[in-house]
């Protein structure tokens, strides 16, 4: 069930931004109207649903419209245009007072450059939140050394935030923004100002913090393998518009247009892409059959190998050269007696991490669950053609590939 409902929304920053707006619904390009009357347009027709208890991530370059995009969903912006509504709720109809109460019950937010008070211990930043609600200091100093330790960061809570290296501090961060207990939390750009593995061990962190807690967390990057890695469902803008949205799957399978194909073409699609995403049926599947059986089913599917199963699942593979050894020796044997066990892999493994197995063997490799239920076979063949990129269609390469550029507003 979404949750967060982004619908029509669109921003323009200028002294008539209601006059400029008519002129872009009329079909007056975002350039034209920047060269013509100064006015800016952030935003253009910004439609998107966020699911409850799921990692939306909101991804472009610099100067795409993501982090105006997130202060709409806070409110600290208004649109020009559209509507905003979480939880059934319009946030454009909230008067002020009720606008700072409903941040305080339901929204928290991450920053980039950590936005902690430098005047006060990591106890007493953590904590910040649950004193402007009035909770008492005992109770939420109970709460706030919880999430310290939550966050790996037992033993600092005396510190203050200049004594803390850039990954601590977005630590403190995050624990600040969960400690509220908010079931929405919005995530901008919050782990861009870290070393690459620091911020690994945040995505890590937050990966492991939302396994168990499933808040609803809108995340702003500008960083493709950022965005694969943690997003159940991405928005990828350009100047201002969404061109494409989809699960991670989606957007690396199915780009929607050139612009995209350019961003996906050069992420390893090995880390990103499961087992499950390329792993195809089994060319055959036997069960109770006959040796005959089983010999007249290869021949007919042309397959000399088949994958075993029976009622406690998976038993393992046989050939057909075992088939018509057992046949010609007049052996009593049922197809399930000649199966043999061969290396397998789970559905849920990154490609990356079944690549060993499914290159060193010469059948394609069983894909069978931690319950032992076969879901389908890898082969290399498959893992090749999906491991490479799409062809850019129409558009040169250089004309299509995302380059950054310094925007006067993002």
């Amino acid at each position: 069930m979404a949750l967060i409902e982004v619908s029509g929304v669109t921003k323009i920053f200028g002294r008539n931004p209601a006059a400029a707006l008519a002129e872009l619904r009329a079909g007056k390009s975002r350039d034209a109207l920047l060269a013509e009357s100064g006015h800016s347009v952030a935003l253009d027709d910004v439609s998107l649903s966020v699911e409850a208890g799921s990692i939306f991530v909101v991804m472009g370059l610099s100067g795409s419209g993501k982090s105006t995009l997130i202060r709409h969903i806070n409110r600290l912006i208004d649109p020009t245009a559209g509507k905003v509504v979480i939880d059934g709720v319009d946030l454009l109809a909230l008067s002020i007072p009720d606008l700072v109460a409903f941040r305080r019950k339901r929204l928290s937010m991450v920053f980039q450059h950590f936005a902690l008070l430098p005047h006060r211990t990591v106890l007493e930043n953590v904590a910040y939140g649950l004193e402007l609600q009035g909770v008492r200091r005992r109770q939420r100093k109970a709460a706030a050394m919880e999430w310290i330790a939550a966050v790996g960061l037992s033993d600092y809570e005396k510190q203050y935030p200049a004594q803390l290296s850039g990954g601590m501090q977005q630590r403190v961060g995050l624990a600040r923004a969960l400690c509220v207990d908010h079931d929405i939390l919005l995530m901008d750009e919050a782990f861009s100002a870290l070393d690459p593995l620091i911020r690994s061990q945040m995505q890590d962190l937050l990966m492991s913090l939302q396994a168990r807690l499933r808040k609803t967390i809108v995340f702003i990057t500008h960083d493709l393998d950022e965005a694969l890695r943690l997003g159940d469902r991405i928005a990828i803008l350009r100047d201002g518009r969404v061109v494409q949205t989809g699960t991670p799957v989606e957007i690396l399978m199915q780009p929607a247009d050139d612009y995209v194909r350019a961003f996906v073409k050069d992420v390893n699609r090995s880390r990103v892409l499961t087992v499950e995403t390329v792993m195809q049926p089994p060319p055959l599947r036997l069960t109770d059959e006959t040796l005959e059986q089983a010999l007249a089913e290869m021949r007919r599917r042309g397959t000399d190998v088949g994958y075993v199963v029976a009622d406690d699942g998976y038993r393992g593979i046989v050939t057909e050269e075992a088939v018509r050894t057992a046949i010609a020796a007049r052996e009593p044997a049922q197809v399930s007696d000649l199966a043999v066990t061969v290396e397998t892999v789970t559905p849920d493994a990154a490609i990356a991490a079944a690549l060993p197995a499914t290159l060193a063997s010469s059948i394609p490799v069983p894909v069978v669950t931690a319950e032992g239920s076969l879901e389908g076979v890898l082969s290399p063949a498959r893992v090749g053609e999906v491991l490479q990129p799409p062809p850019l269609e129409g558009v040169p390469e250089a004309e299509a590939t995302p380059t950054p550029h310094t925007p006067s507003r993002a």
